[in-house]
């Protein structure tokens, strides 16, 4: 997935891209990553935490803590969250 190569936590796009964001790798790695108790054990589930103050985490829970992690500003998680809630999402 051309993601996941860009954004891996091994590469060096990966780091160029938690830098953009202003995240660095300890702060993904010392992150409480929490699951929703929803979730079915069928592999498609996603892991949110708060990396900082202003930053929430996104990742899938297949790769184990390895994986992409797809980073948001406050602003941009709130519209997320909003959307969701108002049914935005819903036919995808």
């Amino acid at each position: 997935m051309y993601l996941k190569r860009l954004i891996s936590p091994r590469s060096n796009a990966g780091d160029i891209y938690y830098q953009l964001r202003g995240v660095r790798a300890n702060d993904i790695a010392q992150a409480a990553w929490r699951k929703s108790s929803m979730s079915a054990y069928n592999g498609s589930c996603f892991e949110v935490a708060r990396l900082l103050e202003d930053r929430v985490g996104v990742r899938d829970t297949k790769d184990k803590g390895s994986g992409p992690v797809l980073i948001f500003n406050q602003s941009e998680w709130n519209a997320f969250l909003a959307g969701a809630k108002a049914g935005e999402f819903d036919s995808i």
